[in-house]
């Protein structure tokens, strides 16, 4: 397979030059602006937030806009900060539309778990639901997927720092979220927590079966996890791109070159994310990157 097949090497094909990441931040802020400022709480209970009744409506853009409104402030600054944190190098390992698709997808689908809680459970989960957490929490998983083993620091309470690995925050999450759905009529927190597990669920799946990329992550997470430790730590030289010199020339070919000097990033890349590549892997993609634009 060609380097050009290769995910991380791709052009992006959105048109955009932006990030996504940072432009959703600008879109749940200004989306909060407009909430309180300009909308009617009526209008926005009614036709906005999602619920039960909105849905049986026939009110299904609620699966979406209920994503951009946010109940306070601080609803809003922890979920554009978790984005923020985590959805670079999501958005940096999936590319744009991908990484946004992940965002929405996991959003809708944790949004109908919610609902179908309320169906069932009108009594405890009947109420409307806003926030941009299902979301958020789809995008913690992937970035899990693409690195489980990575230690983050998190602050407990906000003040104590514990550092974990990015797959126990998963697990945390869940743990919290089915503690919150089962006792719900107890502790009445009022947090959709059966959304935050549906987005969960959702960054899971997608990052295991929604992309079909060639062997840069789903071939990561099956065949290779099974044959071989993707973490290789590699000491290259960077060499001169062959310059189309046959194997007996002395140059090595460019599969070679691929194969050497390129799938080692590539397979880091897989296991711990694009930030964990060196001053000097970077350079070594840069170039293979740039050689092949010029193809």
């Amino acid at each position: 397979m060609g380097l050009a097949d290769r995910h991380y090497m791709r052009e992006p094909t959105s048109p955009w030059r932006f990030s996504a990441t940072v432009t959703l931040v600008i879109l749940l802020v200004i989306a909060f602006i407009l909430q309180k400022a300009i909308i009617h709480p009526y209008f926005e209970a009614e036709y906005l937030e999602l619920s039960l009744d909105g849905i049986r409506h026939g009110y299904v853009w609620e699966l979406l806009s209920f994503q951009f409104l946010h109940s306070t402030p601080l609803h809003l600054i922890l979920n554009a900060f978790t984005l923020w944190m985590f959805g670079r190098e999501v958005e940096d390992a999936l590319g744009k539309l991908r990484f946004l698709a992940l965002y929405l997808l996991s959003g809708v689908i944790g949004g109908l778990f919610q609902i179908l809680l309320s169906f069932m459970w009108p009594a405890v989960f009947g109420g409307g639901v806003v926030g941009a957490s299902a979301g958020v929490f789809g995008v913690i998983a992937a970035f899990a997927m693409l690195g489980p083993n990575r230690i983050l620091t998190m602050l407990l309470f906000f003040i104590i720092p514990v550092n974990m690995r990015a797959i126990m925050l998963v697990w945390l999450s869940v743990g919290i979220s089915v503690f919150g759905i089962l006792f719900a009529h107890r502790n009445g927190d009022n947090v959709a927590h059966a959304a935050h597990l549906g987005g969960i669920i959702t960054g899971v799946l997608f990052m295991k079966y929604g992309l079909r990329l060639s062997d840069n992550i789903s071939d990561s997470f099956e065949s290779r996890r099974q044959k071989r430790d993707l973490i290789r730590a590699v000491s290259i030289k960077i060499p001169k791109w062959p310059q189309g010199k046959s194997e007996g020339s002395g140059e090595v070919s460019e599969q070679e070159f691929i194969s050497r000097e390129v799938d080692p990033i590539l397979d880091k890349i897989s296991q711990h994310g694009i930030q964990s590549l060196t001053e000097h892997e970077r350079k070594v993609l840069e170039a293979a990157r740039n050689k092949m634009a010029k193809r």
